[in-house]
């Protein structure tokens, strides 16, 4: 499935459908405050490992201060996407991913998947939407910062189809990608 901006461009109306690489359905929507314990509830079903090459340290939990940054979000200058599935007969949020305009016409980019659902293409599928929003508000560059360890973030970068700039500063890799469609990964 493409991705798909709302006939409204707005991004805090997105909802698609997605199959999933093992055919389970997916469903990536826009972040809404009453997913507050939810996202928390995901963050907390995912690892130490995992939660050090999303924040660069080994963090724990999120402040009041950091949690409303996380679910209070403008869909303007800040996106949130959630990757939600059925599991158990439950509805759960197994992922998300957001960008936040640094400056005029670029956005720095971040994902996060839960554990046990890593390896089943949900970052590609939010990176998709992600691009679409930031394509329909008019933003031409999409940033990141990723360590280099981090191979599948890695990738889903490289395959999301744009051209993509990398530097190396301080241990971590830096991304630019811009938004005009392009076939691989420059350096």
């Amino acid at each position: 499935m493409s991705a798909v901006v709302p006939r409204s461009g707005a991004p805090a109306e997105l909802r698609a459908e997605e199959a999933l690489r093992d055919g389970r359905r997916l469903t990536i929507r826009a972040l809404q405050p009453r997913d507050r314990d939810a996202m928390l509830e995901a963050f907390g079903r995912t690892g130490d490992a995992s939660r050090y090459t999303r924040f660069f340290s080994p963090k724990r939990g999120f402040t009041d201060r950091e949690i409303d940054f996380f679910v209070k979000v403008d869909f303007a200058s800040h996106v949130a996407l959630v990757a939600e599935m059925d599991e158990g007969g439950r509805r759960l949020i197994v992922g998300g991913g957001r960008y936040v305009v640094g400056k005029p016409g670029s956005a720095e980019v971040a994902f996060m998947v839960d554990d046990a659902h890593q390896g089943l293409g949900i970052g590609s599928r939010l990176m998709r939407h992600l691009v679409a929003c930031a394509r329909a508000a008019g933003l031409k560059t999409l940033v990141a910062e990723v360590l280099p360890g981090n191979a599948p973030m890695l990738k889903v970068f490289e395959r999301a189809g744009l051209e993509v700039r990398t530097r190396r500063e301080s241990g971590v890799l830096h991304l630019d990608m811009g938004l005009a469609p392009s076939k691989g990964r420059a350096s």
